[in-house]
């Protein structure tokens, strides 16, 4: 669908020669679009500590996109003008700077947490339903790939961050972006509830719980919520596992990236330049300076505390640039996929869990 002249994107602004970054910073709409996204993100922020929304879990990102898109698709289109350059800032660089920041969140004694059975479930439950997904999307749903590698990505890893950072690698629009996190996120909240209730039918101690709800729902917030729905040991398993899955969202841009290069051609008939998520590694480098302890606490947290700030950020000003009509126009086929997937996660994952326990556990 093409933009609409309302909404003046990323991909126009990109069209001509880049500024240097200082004549960015005075670009007209540039102070105004972050100010803009920063007062959603921090809207976003405080709905997310009030009680009714941690019951829900709802995370800060996720209520800044619903709020984006709200006023992306009612007072935004008259101020876009105004503010465009910085919004489309913001959900570029912030969001890269954002995922950067999230290895502070992992270290890597917690692969050794988990033993190499975590390790191997979380491999097998990415690797399997990303392929599913875009198997399933594009071959039965018939899907753009886009869309299907989105959501297999939101579903394998770690729900709306991490179909925001495959979106750099994918290059799919905003409307596609947002469609993807919806769908992890109404699935995610499902399971979250879904898990504790389903506990004592599982036939698992607690810890053996954690490390399946750690493996196979989408958002670490909704992890924490199943987790800790059971025991405090269950919930410590739990967001170990699923810190683990976080992980490995480096290493699955970077393949994702080599395999999308594979499968293109330029023109001239060879293969596509290899684009390296550069976002991607260093946030591998972040996670390993961080397994080293050398910040304290208060330090880190405050690291945490702007890492969620700029990736609301980046969900808002996806929000506000997403089209309500190409949304509607996606069909109930991406929620479909997500369906799918989450059965799988929940049956398949079961089954795999119990499997590598029985093995290596």
């Amino acid at each position: 669908m093409a933009a609409s002249p309302r909404y003046p994107d990323a991909a126009a602004m990109s069209s001509t020669a880049a500024p240097a970054h200082t004549t960015l910073l005075r670009r007209p709409g540039f102070w105004p679009g972050l100010l803009l996204v920063l007062l959603i993100a921090l809207a976003g922020i405080g709905l997310s500590n009030l009680a009714w929304a941690k019951t829900a879990g709802l995370s800060a990102l996720t209520l800044a996109i619903v709020m984006g898109i709200v006023l992306g698709n009612s007072v935004f289109p008259s101020i876009a003008a105004q503010t465009g350059t910085g919004v489309d800032y913001a959900k570029a660089m912030l969001l890269r700077a954002g995922i950067v920041l999230y290895g502070f969140r992992v270290t890597f004694q917690d692969v050794l947490g988990v033993g190499v059975a975590g390790l191997v479930i979380d491999l097998v439950v990415v690797a399997g339903v990303f392929c599913s997904a875009t198997w399933i999307g594009t071959r039965i749903l018939k899907l753009d790939r886009e869309s299907a590698m989105l959501i297999g990505a939101g579903s394998a890893i770690c729900g709306a961050a991490a179909v925001l950072a495959a979106e750099p690698v994918i290059k799919a629009p905003a409307h596609k972006v947002s469609v993807a996190v919806a769908t992890v996120v109404v699935f995610g909240t499902l399971a979250m509830f879904l898990y504790p209730w389903m506990y004592p039918l599982l036939g698992l101690d607690a810890h053996a719980y954690g490390v399946y709800a750690g493996s196979t729902i989408h958002e670490v917030a909704q992890v924490v919520v199943a987790g800790r729905g059971v025991s405090e040991e269950a919930g410590a398993a739990a967001v170990i596992e699923k810190m683990l899955r976080v992980m490995m969202l480096a290493p699955f841009l970077l393949a994702l990236g080599a395999w999308l290069r594979r499968g293109s051609k330029t023109s001239e008939g060879g293969s596509t330049p290899l684009t390296i998520p550069w976002f991607a590694l260093l946030f591998v480098l972040v996670a390993g300076f961080n397994s080293l302890h050398l910040l304290s606490k208060p330090v880190v947290d405050a690291i945490l505390m702007l890492d969620t700030l700029l990736l609301a950020m980046a969900m808002a000003a996806l929000g506000l640039r997403t089209h309500w009509g190409s949304i509607k126009q996606a069909g109930t086929k991406p929620l479909l996929l997500a369906a799918i997937l989450w059965v799988l996660l929940i049956g398949g994952g079961y089954g795999l869990n119990r499997v590598v326990m029985a093995l290596l556990g």
